[in-house]
């Protein structure tokens, strides 16, 4: 087990304990500054985005919008599919595309607020977006952050969408082979997400606003993508 790549899954583990989404909008980027391909990136993070969901969803159905959740099956999963097939039998670098994503998510106050209100096309726009790069849990967040729902709800809808995004990406996966040998690489790694899963979701998820939650963000999506921005052009 690399030190990097353990540190990657302590953070991002932590990361979607309390927000519902963090394993693959933070891990992706991380492991690709790493070194990582986009489809090695996917398989050692599906799993654990699963598992972290699974917990997440269990006992809160009863706080899952089921608006938001339809929409999220019928217009995004379709297409992240699609786009997901189109990036895992093409040799393209999309190193670049979600640097420039993630900056744009970070100063979201007038491009996402604009697409919000175009409910259809941002869910397709979503969809799209999570096949190429992985990152449509930023779209995500921001959409249902949106809504007039407190933070159970918030969390277990991110959560399910997210657990729905990762399940169809992980099939398309194991359709086109693209699944490693090392199993007991990815067992360990989704074991330790899990105990920071744990562990987080003990401590800290109850005592953290929305509002340290939103500066975190920006400033994080914004060195990232920097970073992936000057990595691309090398």
């Amino acid at each position: 087990m690399e030190i990097s790549v353990i540190s990657t899954i302590i953070l991002v583990s932590a990361i979607q304990s309390i927000f519902g989404v963090g394993v693959l909008l933070f891990g992706t980027p991380l492991l690709l500054i790493m070194e990582y391909s986009f489809i090695e990136a996917l398989i050692l993070l599906l799993p654990l985005s699963i598992l972290i969901n699974l917990f997440q969803i269990r006992g809160n159905i009863y706080n899952i919008d089921k608006s938001v959740y339809f929409k999220v099956l019928i217009y995004s999963v379709p297409l992240i599919i699609v786009f997901l097939y189109i990036i895992s039998t093409r040799d393209i670098d999309v190193t670049g595309i979600i640097g420039v994503f993630l900056i744009i998510i970070a100063f979201k106050s007038k491009i996402v607020n604009q697409l919000l209100s175009f409910d259809k096309l941002y869910f397709l726009i979503m969809g799209i977006i999570h096949g190429l790069t992985n990152l449509g849990g930023a779209l995500l967040t921001a959409k249902v952050f949106y809504l007039d729902l407190n933070k159970h709800q918030k969390r277990t809808t991110i959560a399910i969408s997210y657990l729905t995004f990762a399940i169809f990406q992980l099939l398309t996966l194991i359709f086109l082979d693209k699944i490693s040998n090392n199993y007991l690489l990815l067992v360990e790694y989704t074991g330790l997400g899990l105990m920071t899963y744990f562990i987080v979701n003990r401590f800290i998820f109850s005592t953290l606003s929305n509002k340290d939650y939103e500066i975190y963000f920006s400033i994080f999506l914004i060195a990232s993508g920097i970073l992936l921005i000057l990595k691309g052009v090398k």
